[in-house]
């Protein structure tokens, strides 16, 4: 590993304000699922500092951390590359290391290099440390539990990004559900994954449609145990839309062969709302189709949480409104669908006159609220069919498909000039705020987020030179002033 690699992957790390934090519960299960589901004795998230390895989330060993010199994982970080090591009295690397010769006496590792990108590069990874687990057993890895552990290893990837860009937590919570799916599917472990995880298990008879349900099967669905429904009785529980997905999976693995996954809205006997998964395969005997069998699970709080995350993903911390992710994601479909139904959009970047200079003098809570109350007055009543976001700092951007207020852009833009001047005034010193814009049309050769944005910056740039606190069209010389624009009611009081 060079050391320009190195001192660029210690400062992601040092940069992610994960060392010596508290545990969290989503790492936490994480590696809860990794000892359960590999059977091992011991998982850890680790993270390779400079001079040691630290646990972020541990289960199955005592300490915090350990010298980075008998890190087992700082040589999988080393290689960013997986690490497994089947029996290490065996491995001339670590024959003789302190952590195999003593306690814990490891003899089995396997790790997964977890990354994060850097901040200069985002589409430079590197690695932080693994997931790994290990035991004080020589054994074989096979592939499946490697994979189950690269599956895990991704999700806390996507949590670690889900810490410092709320961009990227949209993704997270996508890579995480299909993660949880494919850990889920290790069905062959019904039994265990049932007593530990709450998860039922199901049966249904194909030649009289009877279900037998496990106990904790009837425990999701909030009835005593007993002797199982008919599956016309159990499709009672979800509602009609869910009901047809359902029955059409049943039907369809009936009829394939194929086995299904799926996930619905489902009401407990108390009428209580849940979201469940269900799996399920066909049971042969002698060749013949005999039932259907599968797990069935209760993926509320999951749910909710990625709900949850989602939508902080979506929602500028501090302003509450649109975060650049989801500009991004919104100003690219709205460009589909204004080029398919031949109407017109534009795009408006919008920054600050002196904020730093309120920060200054004043300090970041006062910057703070100057950003909350012009985050406000972007989500005006008159521009409720707009779409406003900040992307970062003092720079909103607003995207506007409203075809009435696009027949007068420039007078929107004297409008939103004037609302957008703001007096901070403390202990008799006054500083006026104020923004700039450039604004651009979609049409002719541009036609996409990145041209848009391209020439609203360029406008942007002439207007803060010419005079800050005015406007300018791409395309257009002159310049705008702030002023009342006739064509859009004042419904804001400035302070």
């Amino acid at each position: 590993m060079s050391t320009d690699f190195e001192q660029a992957r210690l400062g992601v790390l040092n940069s992610l304000n994960l060392l010596d934090t508290p545990h969290e519960r989503e790492f936490d299960t994480i590696v809860q699922l990794a000892q359960r589901l590999t059977g091992c004795k011991i998982a850890l998230v680790s993270l390779v500092d400079k001079d040691r390895q630290w646990f972020k989330s541990k289960i199955g060993l005592d300490v915090d951390e350990t010298p980075r010199e008998f890190a087992f994982c700082a040589h999988a970080v080393a290689a960013d590359d997986v690490l497994v090591v089947p029996d290490a009295t065996q491995d001339d690397r670590f024959s003789s290391n302190p952590l195999v010769t003593g306690a814990p006496n490891i003899r089995f590792y396997a790790g997964v290099p977890i990354h994060a990108e850097t901040q200069q590069t985002p589409s430079r990874r590197v690695p932080l440390g693994t997931l790994c687990v290990i035991d004080d057993t020589p054994r074989d890895f096979d592939p499946g539990d490697m994979k189950l552990l690269a599956e895990l290893a991704q999700v806390v990837e996507t949590l670690i990004a889900a810490r410092t860009s709320t961009a990227e937590a949209v993704r997270f919570a996508e890579e995480r559900e299909r993660n949880l799916q494919a850990l889920d599917r290790k069905h062959r472990q019904l039994r265990q994954a049932e007593r530990m995880a709450k998860i039922g298990s199901w049966r249904l008879t194909l030649a009289d449609n009877k279900t037998e349900w496990s106990e904790q099967t009837y425990a999701i669905h909030g009835v005593p145990p007993g002797d199982g429904k008919p599956l016309d009785s159990a499709l009672d529980f979800y509602p009609p839309k869910a009901r047809a997905t359902l029955t059409e999976a049943l039907e369809r693995t009936m009829a394939t062969g194929e086995p299904f996954d799926i996930e619905t809205d489902f009401n407990t006997a108390q009428g209580e709302y849940r979201r469940v998964r269900s799996m399920g395969e066909i049971e042969m005997d002698k060749g013949q189709p005999v039932a259907l069998i599968g797990v069935f699970q209760d993926v509320t709080a999951r749910f909710q949480m990625e709900e949850a995350l989602r939508h902080a993903a979506h929602t500028d911390e501090l302003t509450r409104i649109a975060s650049r992710g989801r500009f991004n994601e919104v100003v690219d479909e709205r460009i589909k669908a204004t080029v398919a139904n031949a109407e017109r959009c534009a795009v408006l970047l919008i920054d600050l006159d002196h904020f730093k200079a309120v920060n200054d003098r004043f300090g970041h809570q006062a910057g703070d609220e100057v950003l909350r109350v012009m985050a406000a007055r972007l989500n005006a009543d008159y521009l409720s069919n707009c779409f406003a976001a900040r992307l970062g700092g003092d720079e909103f951007v607003l995207l506007i498909s409203d075809q009435a207020i696009l027949k007068d852009l420039t007078g929107l833009l004297r409008r939103l000039l004037y609302d957008l001047q703001y007096t901070v005034s403390t202990n008799g010193v006054t500083l006026n705020v104020s923004a700039t814009i450039g604004a651009c049309w979609l049409g002719g050769q541009v036609n996409n987020r990145g041209q848009l944005l391209r020439n609203a910056d360029a406008a942007l740039y002439e207007a803060k030179r010419r005079q800050r606190g005015s406007a300018i069209i791409a395309g257009r010389s002159d310049l705008v002033l702030p002023g009342q624009a006739e064509t859009v009611p004042l419904k804001l009081i400035r302070k």
